[in-house]
């Protein structure tokens, strides 16, 4: 059986991530691809009671590099017990959040040393990597309207000027990784958007396009 694909979205809080890969995965799943729609942190029983941990804004006293740490634990774990396992079995795996997110936040929000988020991230993704992330770019400001509407994570509570220096840290990546990760403008209607992200995967993945899905 073929390997599947790894596709992961990121971006800032409020950015449409979530949403547009629950839309990719209702799609890939219509046109008969196996399909597994996953999140970071979270995604096992463990991982999903570290992003407990990570989320609760009374947890406003974990240290920067707790938080670091934390992030990673809960990837191995993802990594480890689901997304390795449904790659090889054949599934296309979509993952809202993977790595960079640790890089932008960490990194670039927190001002943490990149090369140590590096090699954090080298073993918490335990070699890992998707074939390709969409990064879903928007106005801090507008994303992080609509990410607090019902209230603030603890991350979001961060406020407006992290989400920027997040945004800075992904744009510094695609720049530096443009095969592997793709600019996507998340103005827009969800269709709109949804349609940027399909002409994108149709070019990383011709067999989308045979099979139908439409830019």
């Amino acid at each position: 059986m073929a390997r599947g694909a790894f596709i992961s979205f990121e971006g800032c809080d409020g950015s449409g991530k979530s949403t547009q890969a629950a839309q990719l995965a209702r799609t890939l799943e219509a046109l008969g691809f196996p399909v597994l729609l996953t999140r970071e942190p979270g995604g096992t029983a463990i991982s999903e009671k570290i992003r407990q941990i990570l989320l609760d804004p009374e947890n406003a006293a974990l240290s920067e590099t707790a938080e670091l740490l934390l992030y990673e634990a809960s990837r191995a774990q993802l990594v480890n017990e689901v997304l390795r396992p449904s790659l090889e079995a054949g599934t296309w795996v979509i993952c809202d959040r993977y790595a960079d997110s640790t890089y932008a936040y960490q990194a670039a929000g927190r001002g943490l040393d990149a090369g140590l988020v590096q090699r954090a991230n080298d073993l918490g993704t335990c070699g890992l990597e998707p074939d390709l992330t969409l990064l879903l770019d928007i106005d801090p400001a507008v994303a992080l309207g609509r990410a607090t509407k019902g209230g603030a994570d603890r991350m979001e509570a961060e406020g407006l000027a992290f989400q920027r220096k997040i945004r800075a840290g992904y744009l510094e990546l695609a720049r530096k990784m443009p095969e592997r990760i793709r600019w996507v403008d998340a103005a827009g209607t969800e269709e709109a958007v949804a349609s940027r992200c399909h002409a994108v995967l149709v070019r990383r993945f011709p067999e989308l396009g045979k099979a139908g899905l439409h830019v």
